[in-house]
């Protein structure tokens, strides 16, 4: 039976430029045996992301609430003027994908509304322009992209909070502010069955 083991490793820049490409090379010395590389990732920040599926372990809900967690789900609000940060408190064992709920105050322009997670990576942005009082959900959970309940297009990655607390730019049109509403549930390392 094969033994699945993730590695990770954490790359860290010499300079403070851009990354234009990058190129990995699995290299395996001195074992016998059949090795087989899947699930090769490149992701933002210092932890791993239990978020994206792999061959070791599966995420599964919290039956009961630990000493932090919780077995519900858990949602934070919050209001944003031009732009912000919001922290995600994730008391869970490992990453989750967030539901978002963006509620523009006034009219917005194509483009203008967008999340992201840590400095800007995995971000999606709202392609159409939206009014005032517009409800605008991208769903992780269902993996849904809404505008007022039907579907509608995005540019870009559902969102997800990395175990512990994660930070998350949310934009709007710039002088222009939105409610906004998070959920998400906590998951911890299940098996495969």
């Amino acid at each position: 039976m094969p033994i699945f083991t993730r590695f990770t490793e954490t790359i860290d820049k010499k300079e403070k430029k851009r990354i234009v490409s990058v190129s990995v090379k699995p290299i395996v010395t001195d074992c016998t045996g059949t090795i087989w590389f899947t699930d090769l990732m490149l992701q933002e920040g210092a932890m791993l992301s239990g978020y994206v599926i792999n061959t070791e372990t599966v995420q599964k809900k919290y039956a009961t609430g630990d000493e932090y967690a919780v077995s519900g789900k858990r949602f934070f609000n919050g209001v944003v003027r031009g732009s912000a940060t919001c922290i995600i408190f994730n008391l869970g064992k490992t990453s989750t994908g967030l539901d978002w709920k963006i509620y523009p105050n006034q009219n917005m322009k194509a483009g203008s509304v967008s999340l992201a997670l840590g400095a800007g990576a995995h971000k999606a942005t709202f392609t159409e322009s939206t009014n005032a009082g517009d409800e605008l959900d991208l769903l992780a959970s269902t993996r849904q992209c809404l505008k007022n309940g039907s579907t509608t297009s995005k540019d870009g990655f559902f969102q997800y909070s990395a175990a512990g607390d994660s930070k998350h730019p949310v934009t709007v049109e710039e002088k222009k502010s939105a409610r906004l509403y998070v959920e998400f549930q906590e998951m911890e390392d299940g098996e495969i069955t």
